[in-house]
């Protein structure tokens, strides 16, 4: 996933009265349990496993609460996927204070986990929850982020469900900010104030991750990735430039749906021309089903209370199952290299971890069992300004394979589409040859000679 230097905006002052909407009895209840950040983090004890709401609804005030106490604390494990927020636990000079658990590395903690501070958990998006309920992963303590309790005293889980929601339902102690800022969006996306043991109140503006340029290279992976999609698909797309160009390029598209992890800003400009409705649908007609978002606040104030938006966690969302039942399902992954027989690797360069497994399997198998169903991989062609192919004879020494060989269907790149699935390995490498850099193909060539694929 591209990385973005990660803004924020101003408070919207407007919104502070919601905090007077909650019934008597509830208003009650949560200023009862509305105590000061620094107060709240004192619940958390040493060796206890604590949870943080990632993306760009990290709880940065409790965040720096808690690392404020380090020297108090010992073996504490602090567990999220990609947070957009400062990660200071992660620093040197905390080992022995804390220790990071990452199910998705972002750019925030990538060097601590490569330095062996931290330590990353390859897994499937879908399964995360699953480690909370099963208490195969405890949770001692979530520190969640969440929009003041409507008048039926029920909080909204905001801009990020995804785990939350399992890790919030386990927890010994809920510790949530409560933030007027923070959009209240609907589905399966609410905690109730009862279920909150401290409320720490906030006007912060929530992060932000701003949308990425295209270049000449991202909108040809885009005019392919779109050549792909009829009318009246379901798509789940990431973010960064390659899903922007998707979407730049599907304007002259109809009835266009949405089951995805997540979207960011250019999802928006869809809906409102027309073009995303979700009306042909066959699973939540009507609705763009995900279940975050990473973006800015036009994206945040689109999501706030509209109907055409729920969020459901990830073991619904990324259940390849459910995602199968999707008429003309397309998802669109991206990737850090492919080798000439079409693994995958996504995760990392070479045995340096980059990333995560996140949804790119639970999507891939999903859409590739769908009727009419797509499953694309796209990527550049290159890598280090043109110096390096990202189709390659092998992978990298040490490289993961996040997505098989047997699953994966489409590969797509700047010069063209490889269409993979029922093909040999001699096929696929004539295939991933065409697509890759006009000046690395004979060089792939000789690499597919000597491992007798050609």
């Amino acid at each position: 996933m591209p990385e973005n230097k990660v803004t924020t905006t101003p408070v919207d002052q407007t919104k502070t009265d919601v905090f007077k909407r909650a019934a008597p009895a509830h208003e009650k209840q949560f200023h009862q349990k509305l105590v000061s950040a620094e107060e709240a983090v004192k619940q958390v004890k040493s060796g206890d496993f604590v949870y943080v709401h990632p993306g760009c609804a990290a709880p940065q005030r409790l965040l720096d609460f808690l690392v404020a106490r380090y020297q108090e604390l010992s073996e504490v494990k602090i567990m999220h996927l990609m947070a957009m927020s400062k990660a200071d636990y992660a620093n040197p000079g905390m080992e022995g204070h804390f220790r990071h658990i990452a199910f998705f590395t972002g750019k925030n903690v990538r060097e601590a986990i490569n330095a062996g501070r931290a330590d990353y958990m390859p897994v499937f998006l879908s399964e995360i929850p699953r480690l909370f309920y099963s208490k195969r992963v405890p949770v001692d303590v979530a520190l969640i982020h969440v929009s003041p309790p409507d008048e039926h005293g029920f909080c909204s889980y905001g801009v990020g469900v995804e785990c939350t929601k399992a890790a919030a339902e386990t927890a010994k102690i809920v510790i949530a900010q409560v933030n007027p800022n923070m959009p209240r969006v609907l589905g399966d996306n609410f905690i109730h104030v009862r279920k909150v043991a401290y409320f720490v109140e906030s006007h912060d503006p929530l992060l932000e991750l701003p949308r990425v340029r295209m270049s000449p290279a991202f909108e040809e992976i885009g005019k392919n990735v779109a050549s792909l999609i009829e009318d009246g698909a379901t798509l789940q797309l990431g973010i960064g430039g390659i899903p922007d160009a998707v979407l730049h390029y599907l304007r002259d598209r109809k009835h266009l749906g949405v089951h995805t992890e997540m979207f960011s800003d250019g999802m928006v400009e869809l809906v409102e021309q027309g073009i995303v409705t979700n009306e042909k649908k066959t699973l939540h007609a009507g609705k763009i089903i995900a279940s975050f978002v990473l973006g800015t606040r036009p994206l945040f104030d689109f999501m706030h209370n509209n109907p055409i938006v729920e969020f459901h966690p990830s073991d619904y969302v990324n259940d390849p199952f459910i995602i199968s039942q999707n008429y003309k399902m397309v998802s669109v992954n991206s990737a850090l290299q492919v080798d000439l027989t079409g693994q995958v690797c996504a995760d990392s360069i070479g045995d340096m971890v980059y990333s995560g497994f996140g949804g790119q399997v639970d999507f891939v198998r999903g859409a590739s069992r769908a009727k009419e169903g797509k499953a694309v991989i796209a990527l550049l062609s290159t890598a280090k300004d043109g110096e390096i192919s990202r189709i390659s004879t092998y992978l990298d020494e040490g490289a993961g394979v996040v997505t098989s060989r047997a699953d994966v269907h489409y590969v797509v790149t700047e010069f063209g589409i490889a269409d993979l699935h029922g093909k040999t390995l001699r096929e696929r490498a004539k295939a991933l040859i065409n697509i890759a850099h006009p000046k690395f193909r004979e060089e792939l060539e000789q690499g597919a000679r000597k491992r007798r694929l050609l």
